[in-house]
């Protein structure tokens, strides 16, 4: 009793909230009108309609301020008041030229990168294609009315009465879009692609699990080399489902590097190990309210299934003396830092610390929005739940786990001087290069002796050996992976 009256306390203090406030926003707003206080007649165009009650959608509370501005309360994660940050929401019922102001006023975070000039992200019915709003129309600040809590206002101007505009923190990527991504995948009948339900979520969504390799490698005598990767444990971090996307495609493809890589190596990729924080619109929880992502060492089988189906397979794979474990990558979005990169663990070995720093440094050379001055090796205690460290503890000393972390805002590039903000596509091409990365690491470590041509050209060659300059212009690999993709395609038709 006395834990549950401290928790209570704690999480008053956490959420700012006060008895029927934000601690009552337990679902989301559905075609809710707002109009003028004591407006009672007839709906009028530009009393705006505000909805979230779809996929991923996350909308608590609309207040009206005036006809020009709306104060908007994100709804906290199911069973998690403590977590207030990913939003995604339809408003419609519009008059032209109708200028408004959006305050969205209960972040449960301070730091964010709305303060370095990110932008939320909009699309409308007849502007399907997700664009970021202009980082000149939008504030992030201290606010005296709302507990001096942050408060992110963006101004807009809707320009069309007939359309529904969608607002979203990031670029949604929804359990549906997965879903219909791997049915497409599954209707190419790759004979080196096999989908498999791994398990199922609380809510009976699906656990997916791809397998991609050349399909020699999967008889039971053969020694087998394995990549794994995971994303979106954290729902929210959208950004995370489109570098998994890019590395598939990648693997998939008929590029000639892929083709290798699946000749040498079993690749397995589970894209979505959150699919009911997805599907609800949370930002880091699950339907009951846990962080998988500090559940690592004991996943329950009815409150964790989708981690407890994951770990139990990674953990009967590496007592397998045939399975050589070597990479586990677990795929993320981070709210306050530019750039993709990565986090490792320490070890005491010199040597392994080295060893570790080989890839990220590899990946560096090939993605030119990847750091690795900002990729860091750590052990902190709160992280020890997570994938990277538990399975860094498990798994032998041939084997490397990171977080691959990609800013849900931007990148900078080697001698720029503004960032780049991140589309969906350039989120899918660090997962390509993530990708294309493993040739490198493993022709390095002489694991790929190959002689067959990989068309690769000149300024590539030297990073694939690991002699001589190896930097590598990740722009040129693009350029010349497009030209290869064409010619390739025209053999095929």
């Amino acid at each position: 009793m006395e834990r549950k009256m401290e928790e209570n306390i704690i999480r008053d203090v956490e959420t700012g909230s006060e008895a029927g406030g934000e601690d009552a926003l337990v679902g989301n707003v559905n075609k809710l009108m707002v109009s003028p206080p004591g407006y009672s007649g007839a709906q009028r165009k530009g009393h705006l309609v505000f909805d979230a009650c779809f996929e991923s959608g996350n909308l608590g509370r609309v207040d009206y301020i005036s006809e020009f501005e709306f104060d908007l309360f994100i709804r906290p994660d199911t069973c998690n008041p403590r977590f207030r940050v990913w939003f995604n929401f339809t408003v419609e019922n519009v008059r032209e030229t109708q200028r408004v102001i959006f305050n969205v006023v209960n972040f449960s975070k301070t730091k964010s990168l709305y303060r370095d000039g990110m932008s939320p992200v909009v699309k409308s019915t007849s502007r399907p294609k997700w664009q970021r709003l202009p980082a000149k129309n939008v504030y992030y600040y201290r606010c005296p009315d709302h507990r001096r809590n942050y408060v992110m206002s963006f101004a807009f101007c809707f320009d069309r009465e007939d359309d529904v505009y969608q607002f979203a923190y990031c670029y949604p990527y929804t359990y549906s879009r997965l879903q219909h991504y791997l049915a497409g995948l599954d209707r190419r009948n790759l004979p080196y692609l096999q989908r498999e339900q791994l398990g199922l979520s609380v809510q009976q969504r699906r656990l997916d699990l791809l397998t991609i390799t050349n399909p020699v490698h999967l008889s039971p005598e053969r020694e087998k080399r394995l990549v794994f990767l995971t994303a979106r444990v954290h729902p929210g971090e959208s950004p995370a489902s489109f570098v998994c996307q890019g590395v598939i495609d990648f693997l998939v493809s008929q590029h000639p590097v892929a083709q290798i890589l699946r000749d040498h190596v079993i690749f397995k990729i589970v894209p979505m190990l959150n699919p009911d924080g997805v599907y609800l619109g949370n930002y880091r929880c699950s339907l009951m309210g846990f962080d998988l992502n500090r559940h690592w060492q004991d996943p329950s089988p009815w409150a964790h299934p989708t981690l407890h189906a994951v770990k139990q397979l990674i953990v009967q794979m590496s007592q397998d003396p045939r399975v050589s474990l070597e990479f586990y990558i677990d795929v993320h979005a981070h709210s306050t830092m530019l750039n993709g990169f990565m986090y490792g663990n320490v070890f005491e070995e010199e040597e392994r610390v080295q060893r570790q720093a080989v890839f990220p440094r590899l990946l560096c050379q090939n993605a030119p929005d990847f750091s690795f001055s900002n990729t860091s090796f750590n052990r902190d205690v709160v992280k020890a739940g997570t994938g990277r460290r538990f399975l860094g503890g498990l798994l032998d000393d041939t084997s490397y786990c990171y977080t691959l972390e990609v800013s849900f805002y931007s990148y900078m590039t080697a001698g720029s001087t503004a960032p780049v903000p991140y589309t969906e596509e350039t989120y899918m091409k660090l997962g390509r290069n993530v990708a294309r990365t493993f040739l490198d690491y493993y022709k390095l470590n002489n694991l790929i002796k190959d002689n067959r041509p990989t068309h690769i050209q000149s300024s590539e060659v030297s990073s694939q050996t690991g002699s001589g300059n190896a930097k590598g212009n990740g722009a040129d690999r693009e350029t010349a992976d497009r030209e290869r993709e064409k010619k390739s395609h025209g053999v095929r038709h």
